[in-house]
């Protein structure tokens, strides 16, 4: 099962070229990502990779890369694309933690969405790609409020023909 977890704002975005605006501002988004992402595998883009000194959960986390050459920090384990990553590896739960083009590369073979959805534009310049139409809401929690940022937590699964 894929599942894909970010924070958007309402115009899905989750980062601009000085990181995540929001990072640090909502602790209920830090804790229920800590929680969501307990168990499963960790894959992440090279620009997210780049945002941790170490592996969260502590165990391998995986590094979406195309660069040649890459060497991780200990507990990071490169692979060079996200079809390659899931054609070798067959496990119950991969949390895709971000980036950007991550999250659109892999968007069509996502099982389940878990956003933080935030009120306001936070001029954003990465986004989370377009999901309406592919996904059904199944969650929704909130509204609630932290330092002044009002959000959402929303759980969406793919809609799938039979």
């Amino acid at each position: 099962m894929l599942r894909l977890i970010a924070a958007i704002d309402e115009t899905r975005g989750v980062a601009n070229e000085h990181g995540i605006p929001w990072q640090g501002k909502i602790p209920m988004d830090t804790n229920r990502f800590h929680e969501l992402t307990s168990d499963g595998i960790i894959v992440m883009g090279y620009g997210t990779y780049e945002e941790y000194d170490k592996p969260l959960h502590g165990r391998d986390n995986f590094v979406v890369s195309h660069r040649d050459g890459v060497e991780l920090r200990p507990g990071f384990v490169l692979v060079p694309n996200a079809d390659q990553f899931f054609a070798e590896h067959e496990v119950d739960v991969v949390w895709l933690i971000g980036g950007a083009a991550l999250f659109s590369d892999s968007l069509a073979r996502a099982d389940q969405l878990f956003l933080t959805q935030l009120d306001g534009d936070f001029h954003c310049t990465k986004f989370f790609p377009e999901f309406a139409g592919a996904f059904d809401l199944v969650n929704d929690d909130g509204p609630h409020t932290e330092n002044g940022i009002t959000f959402r937590f929303a759980t969406w699964e793919a809609q799938r023909v039979e």
